[in-house]
């Protein structure tokens, strides 16, 4: 008795302690909801007793939840308040089901914007990169988030991109890496190569300038190298959104069929075509190459059509740069004056030079048969080309009365030794007399391209080579790593592009000794976030790329989370650099990333919140105004997170009247918390209590399955609220205190993953001494969740004709027997043949009459 007392005692003078503090602020009416003085606190103990940082514990499950880092632009946005909130609700709540949680946050620091951002202001690079990332990191620490932010990482500092050139090296040994000339996408105003991605309308992505194709040197990586295994390993990304799979998939595009040689007329040179459809092969017409096909210089040199030819080629890849990725061209072209022969039959074929074929995909030649395949009918349609079918479907087909190419399968016609063969077999007799007379073979095509790495700007990581006119190009030696973009440090020095800094660029050939030039091109960030997450296992390492033994406790990354925007470049060059560095002997994983959760974007007046559209709502004035705990709670509660949320400054302001309502009702029933947890005998219940006490254990599983099998966030904290109005609903009447408290308790359990400030403070105004994030998650009862009584829906052909209120435990013939005899529904069925009687367990019956 006396312990029981001693204990009241001391919560009582907790309480008391906590109501004196600044946290509340007290009016004429009503007690307020300090949330800036509540979260101020709470952020600072967790700064300073970091309850998240972590360490591998083979002794313990381990999660690694990871929301992709933030390019440094200067502020936050709402995009990244939904991003980042949601990987802190998943990283809380594995915390409370005892899992060892890795949750780290860092920088994708390099890149043209910051570059641009800084020449504008008059900055150099690094100053406004690290000035924008300390300002970013408080707004993300004044979000409450539970970062480890001792494996903070910049990708712009040395002692990172140190070791991303071991790796460029350890690559380059593998011949994985390669350097070529080629044709580039080249921005002038930007002064830069750019991914075909990045050309929108034929301009920079970035400063909308005229972008034009351009001839120059640059590095490579081999990632062709991996496509079978990128293709094939989609299999194994079960936690992945199919969309994404499907679109990598797509871009990977793996093909098979004939590869076939076509022979110039009067020429040594030979043709080379790829097509999956090798039993059209009788039908082609005419022979189309992409502008920029290697052998066109040598068809048309001293000939008539040159000029004509090489003026066609010119305006065609000028177009090409303002065409979107996925924009289909108007049918253009120019007969070269040349003829081939088609090995089949011996036919000369006149060859074209075409606006629509794709020098990146197969072997930059088609053969055109355009009786069956739809660029090609339009483009001998416009030109007057001839059409031959040679697939007959059963209808039969002719050319001259022909609307469209027949595309689908049939029966060879007018084929050789082919014709009355049908489509799938024939394809494999082709190939086989292709192989057996020398002019053809099986092959296998592939639209993914290797990844080009270079950039020519300043703001980047060095590519660590040297040339020498002796030795070529020189690896730098480790030892000598890392390569040091020059003028980081205060003072700063120039930020001019490397060609243009000779101190940077003058140097010695380490083989020789002689005079040599360093690599001027600077890496494609998309090699910084290509293994970022590996490194957040040991990101302090300074001897070496990863601690292995790290990397094998923490990783793959167990939840990954970001935009669909990156379910193609971003996630790819990630899932190859991954198998790289297990080739290399880092890794131990085939795939980066178990599962990914691409959430959608935060939407303002039907537009993707952005400054160019003049919508962003700023997330620091609604932390001002509300608290993070309240924006948190907006981001998670309007909308599921794979669904683009819809931005409602009515939704901000309900989500902090909750809150407040949540404190008073807390406030309100502190009496409930004296003393010991007392056990709850439900034989001594009220119904009310009783109800209650179901509909705590109730709103536990859900909010549990709710976390557990989607992230849907947004149901959680609906379950939540209905339990918070039972609870109001109930503290009007007498209410056994047990069960009140195990109530207002698990209002606290749950909704802290997602108002992590909120909740600390109002579990320990109860008197608890351990901070909630130390608790184990709750558990329901399944029998102290289950309904005495059910409503069940009576249905008669589909149609709501009654309900009926049974017990829980009443089994499913009684049901029917129920339903039948009822009142209401006795109208509907009188006279009629009952056929047969669904039965849904707890929620309806359907009598289906005739």
């Amino acid at each position: 008795m006396l312990h029981r007392l001693a204990i009241f005692l001391i919560q009582a003078a907790q309480r008391q302690t906590i109501m004196e503090n600044s946290t509340y602020t007290q009016t004429q009416d009503a007690l307020k909801y300090n949330f800036k003085a509540i979260e101020s606190k709470w952020q600072q103990q967790w700064l300073t007793e970091k309850p998240y940082k972590v360490s591998a514990d083979p002794q313990r499950p381990k999660y690694y939840v990871l929301e992709m880092f933030p390019y440094p632009s200067g502020r936050i946005h709402m995009g990244h308040v939904r991003n980042y909130s949601i990987g802190d609700v998943v990283a809380r709540y594995k915390r409370m089901r005892g899992f060892n949680v890795l949750h780290p946050m860092g920088w994708d620091a390099f890149g043209l914007p910051a570059e641009n951002a800084a020449l504008k202001h008059g900055v150099h690079p690094a100053q406004w990169t690290y000035s924008n990332i300390d300002y970013m990191r408080g707004q993300l620490k004044a979000m409450g988030l539970s970062y480890d932010w001792d494996r903070e990482i910049a990708t712009c500092h040395p002692e990172y991109y140190r070791w991303e050139q071991r790796v460029f090296l350890q690559l380059l040994e593998k011949e994985l890496v390669y350097r070529k000339k080629t044709t580039v996408n080249w921005c002038e105003s930007c002064a830069t190569v750019l991914a075909r991605e990045q050309v929108i309308d034929g301009c920079c992505w970035r400063c909308d300038s005229q972008v034009v194709p351009k001839n120059m040197y640059g590095w490579f990586l081999k990632i062709t190298d991996y496509a079978e295994e990128l293709l094939a390993d989609l299999d194994k990304l079960g936690g992945w959104p199919e969309k994404v799979v499907t679109m990598q998939r797509n871009w990977i595009g793996k093909s098979q069929g004939l590869a076939c040689d076509f022979q110039v007329e009067n020429s040594a040179e030979k043709i080379t075509i790829f097509t999956t459809r090798p039993d059209t092969i009788f039908g082609v017409t005419f022979m189309s190459l992409a502008p920029e096909h290697p052998l066109i210089d040598s068809l048309i040199a001293g000939t008539e059509q040159e000029a004509a030819v090489r003026g066609f080629i010119e305006q065609t890849l000028l177009e090409k740069q303002r065409m979107a990725l996925d924009q289909e061209p108007e049918k253009h072209g120019i007969f070269t004056g040349k003829h081939c022969v088609n090995p089949f039959n011996g036919e000369r074929v006149p060859i074209y030079v075409a606006n629509f074929v794709l020098m990146e995909y197969g072997t930059g030649a088609v053969m055109a048969v355009p009786a069956h395949d739809q660029r090609d009918f339009e483009f001998a349609r416009k030109y007057g080309l001839p059409i031959r079918p040679v697939v007959q479907p059963e209808q039969r087909l002719v050319a001259e009365s022909m609307e469209a190419a027949w595309e689908s399968d049939g029966v060879l016609a007018d084929s050789g030794m082919f014709s009355g063969l049908p489509s799938a077999e024939a394809k494999k007799a082709v190939i086989a007399h292709a192989e057996q007379q020398g002019f053809g073979k099986t092959h296998i095509t592939w639209r993914l391209r290797d990844w080009g790495i270079s950039r020519q700007r300043y703001w980047g990581a060095p590519i660590p080579v040297i040339h020498c006119e002796s030795c070529g190009a020189v690896p730098v030696p480790a030892e000598q790593l890392p390569v040091v973009l020059p003028g980081t440090t205060p003072p700063y020095g120039s930020h001019a592009p490397l060609h243009q800094q000779e101190a940077f660029y003058s140097t010695a050939c380490p083989k020789c000794g002689q005079p040599a030039k360093r690599e001027t091109d600077t890496m494609d960030t998309f090699m910084e976030s290509s293994w970022y997450f590996a490194r957040y296992t040991s990101p302090r390492k300074d001897d070496g790329v990863l601690d292995q033994d790290a990397a094998k406790y923490w990783l793959a990354v167990d939840q990954y989370i970001g935009g669909v925007e990156h379910a193609i470049l971003h996630l790819l060059y990630s899932r190859f650099f991954t198998k790289a560095l297990r080739d290399l002997g880092y890794l131990h994983i085939d795939e980066p990333f178990t599962n990914l959760l691409t959430q959608g974007m935060v939407i303002k007046d039907g537009a993707k919140m952005s400054k160019s559209k003049g919508n962003v709502v700023d997330p620091d004035d609604l932390i001002q105004q509300y608290g993070a705990d309240t924006v948190r709670l907006f981001a998670l509660f309007a909308a599921p997170p794979e669904r683009d949320l819809e931005w409602n400054p009515q939704g901000v302001e309900g989500c902090f009247r909750f809150l407040s309502r949540v404190f008073r009702l807390i406030h309100s029933s502190l009496d409930c918390f004296s003393g010991g947890t007392a056990q709850i005998d439900l034989s001594t219940l009220s119904p009310a209590d009783r109800q209650l006490h179901r509909k705590t254990h109730q709103t536990i599983r859900r909010v549990t399955e709710s976390i557990e099998k989607d992230f849907h966030f947004n149901t959680a904290i609906s379950g939540v609220m209905e339990l918070v109005n039972q609870i109001s609903a109930e503290t009007a009447q007498p209410t056994a205190s047990s069960v009140l408290r195990e109530a207002l308790e698990t209002v606290l359990f749950l909704l802290f993953p997602m108002v992590p400030h909120f909740c600390e403070e109002m579990w320990q105004l109860t008197g608890h001494a351990q901070p909630l994030q130390l608790q184990t998650w709750p558990s329901f009862d399944p029998a102290a969740a289950e309904e005495d009584e059910l409503t069940i829906v009576v249905q008669v052909n589909g149609k709501l004709r009654g309900r009926l209120t049974v017990s829980a435990a009443t089994g499913e013939e009684e049901i029917k027997q129920l339903a039948l005899v009822d009142e209401k529904v006795i109208s509907f069925i009188a006279g009629k043949t009952v056929q047969k009687i669904i039965v849904v367990k707890d929620k309806l019956v359907n009598i289906v009459i005739k």
